[in-house]
């Protein structure tokens, strides 16, 4: 790793939360989490492009942080998983999805700690799409381990939208935003992949 990429390394997490409390602050912040979720860990499904205030969501839902965070092996991943960091998420790298590097040793992880009580957060169409295209990956850990999955969206009264692939959405100040965590549901193991995978999508579109 050349020096530039180290020193985006050492500040970009700090700045981006920095930023993620900056927009907390300034917003009015409305949470919808399903009581059910206090008393059990569970797989917490998102899209790549809301993860920016996620860490707020998950506070909420716990006072000490109790999760593994599956982030890619690309230098962006790096950088979300310094950020997660910073919030007291443990990261893992790699990512699940058929054909990626260093994606079995990161699934065996996830379903240990999801066996070990730690809750599991996962970008479901990660980690580069296609957008909102349900990965394997979540599929694999919901019918290995028999844990439920929350659907877990924040939606932003005004945001500002790029135009990457996720369509990363960025809050902006003084508006209102709306943080989910649904009621988690199970995935039959006896679903083909095809089949799970319409069951999810049909779930993370409900809100």
């Amino acid at each position: 790793m050349n020096w530039k990429r180290r020193v985006i390394e050492a500040i970009v997490p700090r700045v981006g939360w920095v930023v993620v409390w900056i927009l907390y602050a300034t917003s009015r912040n409305r949470f919808f989490i399903d009581e059910s979720l206090q008393r059990e860990n569970t797989i917490l499904a998102f899209w790549h492009g809301e993860i920016l205030m996620l860490p707020m969501l998950y506070r909420k839902l716990r006072q000490h942080p109790n999760i593994y965070i599956l982030s890619s092996n690309h230098f962006d991943g790096g950088l979300i998983a310094k950020m997660c960091e910073c919030f007291g998420f443990e990261s893992v790298r790699g990512s699940t999805g058929s054909g990626h590097k260093g994606g079995v040793r990161a699934l065996l992880q996830l379903i240990a700690g999801l066996k070990n009580g730690k809750d599991v957060g996962i970008a479901v169409d990660g980690p580069k799409g296609p957008y909102h295209h349900i990965a394997d990956g979540v599929i694999m850990m919901a019918q290995k381990t028999g844990k439920k999955i929350s659907v877990c969206r924040v939606v932003p009264s005004l945001c500002y939208e790029f135009g990457t692939w996720d369509r990363f959405l960025l809050p902006l100040p003084f508006g209102k935003i709306c943080y989910y965590m649904s009621e988690g549901f199970a995935l039959d193991p006896s679903l083909s992949l095809e089949e799970a995978r319409e069951v999810v999508k049909k779930q993370m579109q409900c809100i």
